[in-house]
């Protein structure tokens, strides 16, 4: 029995120097306003390629993470789907984290069987076009907007709306989901913008002080949201504000300032606090990065351990040897795996059978909140594609 063993780690250790290695790509925003959401979905998907190697190297493979910048915009996000195409060695995607670059990258990936899951992408396209190759560990933005609009309207009392959206795919996606909602539970929306606009909001507020709305929502990334929120309140706008997980990130907070003091927000990221599953992957993650993870860092290392497990399926009768792309496309989807955040599961469509959606207070104005309530719920059923 040594003596085999001695020949199987030889031949595993033969094949990693020989190059047999499976690469999983991160693509994230890891640059400019969004970098700080970006640089989480990083590095907790390199916690969970860390935890692999050493099981991917008795299985003759040498198993490296290769993280990707997408800057938060679509035509760079579609020229790194270009580049990790045409890397034979990478077999997984865990990503993006914009569902405007998500959507046109995925159609490259798609034209070349590369497995893409999304720990962050909340967009209903993303999964409705129905692509084999096109996975989700979150939920939707057709359920998270109603989410908050039924929170907004049967919590919050809320009668009168103004809201406003960044123009993008996601944000635009989850404020006409809110609004909608909204509308059928017989609340006036007083004003549906979309807005562009990064640092003078002034406009804005003016619309706001007429309208004088019980509530704001804002749909967009914590960039925008909490520059708006600022000045907001230093303009006197003291209606109650709302918007969707592209605010959960401690830098809303930091860019908000006092603004962010008792502002709500849905997200499909639970915070770290509500999985006790957590406990080992925080260690881990404050004695790699000397820093708290955060929400999506937890979606990242659940999306990533994904591709991971269904690799180990693929490759279990062929050690030493890469898999197709279209081999591990079929494992991820057939993956039944109990993740951080709870059981993982797809649908035909790529969507988590059942996700949590939560409703986030920042009642002092720090990161982070508190979840005051938490609904789970499976995807809707199938809408036409746009």
């Amino acid at each position: 029995m040594k003596t085999f063993l001695v020949v199987v780690v030889a031949v595993s250790l033969a094949a990693v120097a020989h190059g047999q290695t499976i690469k999983i790509a991160t693509c994230s925003p890891l640059s400019g306003a969004q970098g700080s959401l970006g640089e989480m979905i990083k590095l907790g998907a390199q916690v969970a390629v860390e935890d692999h190697q050493a099981a991917f190297a008795q299985a003759g493979f040498k198993l490296e993470l290769s993280p990707q910048d997408d800057q938060a915009l679509p035509d760079v996000g579609v020229a790194v789907a270009k580049r990790l195409v045409n890397d034979p060695e990478i077999l997984g995607v865990v990503g993006h984290f914009n569902s405007g670059v998500a959507i046109p990258s995925s159609e490259v990936y798609k034209d070349d069987n590369l497995v893409m899951v999304s720990p962050a992408n909340t967009n209903p396209r993303v999964t409705e076009r129905r692509y084999p190759n096109v996975n989700r560990v979150c939920g939707r933005d057709d359920v998270q907007g109603p989410v908050g609009a039924e929170f907004a309207v049967g919590e919050l009392k809320a009668k009168s709306l103004f809201i406003v959206n960044d123009k993008t795919a996601y944000g635009q996606g989850v404020a006409e989901a809110f609004r909608d909602k909204a509308k059928m539970m017989g609340v006036r929306v007083v004003g549906f913008v979309g807005t562009e606009e990064k640092s003078n909001f002034q406009s804005l507020i003016l619309q706001m002080k007429v309208h004088k709305p019980d509530l704001i929502y804002f749909g967009g990334i914590y960039d925008q949201g909490g520059l708006l929120i600022k000045q907001m309140r230093e303009k006197g706008i003291t209606g109650l504000f709302m918007g969707p997980d592209g605010l959960d990130s401690s830098e809303f907070a930091h860019i908000a300032q006092e603004g962010a003091r008792g502002v709500y927000y849905t997200t499909v990221a639970g915070p770290v606090d509500q999985f006790p599953a957590a406990a080992e992957f925080v260690r881990s993650f404050e004695a790699k990065f000397r820093k708290k993870p955060e929400s999506f860092a937890l979606y990242a290392y659940d999306a990533a351990t994904v591709i991971l497990e269904a690799l180990k399926r693929v490759t279990r009768d062929q050690p030493g040897r890469r898999p197709s792309r279209e081999a591990v496309c079929t494992a991820v989807r057939a993956v039944s795996c109990k993740g951080i955040t709870g059981v993982i599961e797809f649908d035909d469509k790529g969507d988590r059978k059942l996700s949590n959606y939560y409703v986030i207070l920042l009642k002092d104005g720090t990161f982070p909140g508190a979840a005051v309530k938490t609904i789970s719920s499976a995807p809707l059923a199938s809408v036409p594609p746009p």
